[in-house]
């Protein structure tokens, strides 16, 4: 999936199957909905060789929320850009990511951390989440505190101008940094992704979304953020 993934849990009943489950799914996921891999459900579909009607229940799911965000940024997130091929990984990694956190507390885990990449689902806290620096990468510009709940970041700092703007075509501007917590990773980051598209006009629209609260850094190095974001307390600050 292309990013490191890593998993805390304190539940002592919760043996080591439990977190081999979690990484088989999220294979799984891999396999299935990887762009780069000619084999997977994605690339089918993209090439012709499914119907959208005969797709699994798990991509009909991804590519709904795919379409409401479309729909909901005017087109600025868009998993079907011109000239590329389908690509819904903005949506895959956090839902992906969720569903594991799901399996987690089937099996009866409670107090437990699921790090994909630098998003994460927290449950059982208070758990303390470093919110890397967009500049500087020995250094946090936030951290944030987390019952149960997701935090995602989306930036140009590991993988440069990844995330491009539907309406132009061209890499997103306006923001170095925009993060999102919310009760979930699927929406965390996928309202992440879309606002960053948006560019400066983004921090407003994901502020606005039910049940989330952002922290930003605009491109004039200016930090936005909103009343409810769960700032750690000065005294118990650290990195997760």
């Amino acid at each position: 999936m292309g990013f490191p993934v890593s998993l805390r849990v304190d539940d002592e009943h919760i043996g080591e199957e439990t977190a081999d489950a979690v990484f088989a799914w999220l294979r799984e996921v891999d396999a299935r909905f990887s762009p780069f891999k000619a084999d997977s459900e994605v690339c089918r579909l993209d090439r012709g060789e499914l119907a959208r009607g005969d797709v699994s229940a798990d991509l009909d799911e991804v590519l709904g929320v795919c379409e409401e965000y479309r729909v909901a940024t005017a087109g600025a997130f868009d998993v079907r850009l011109p000239g590329r091929g389908l690509d819904p990984c903005a949506v895959v990694k956090g839902w992906s990511v969720q569903r594991a956190a799901e399996l987690l507390k089937g099996a009866g885990a409670r107090r437990f951390v699921l790090n994909a990449g630098g998003d994460v689902v927290a449950s059982g806290g208070p758990w303390r989440v470093g919110v890397r620096h967009p500049e500087h990468a020995d250094k946090v510009c936030t951290v944030a505190e987390l019952t149960d709940g997701a935090i995602a970041t989306s930036a140009r700092y590991e993988r440069g101008d990844h995330i491009i703007d539907g309406r132009t075509g061209r890499p997103a501007t306006g923001l170095l940094s925009l993060s999102v917590v919310a009760s979930s990773l699927t929406v965390a980051d996928t309202v992440a992704t879309a606002a960053f598209a948006m560019g400066a006009e983004g921090v407003e629209w994901a502020a606005g979304r039910a049940g989330c609260e952002v922290f930003a850094v605009d491109a004039e190095r200016r930090v936005l953020r909103t009343e409810g974001f769960p700032v750690a307390a000065a005294r118990t600050r650290a990195a997760a």
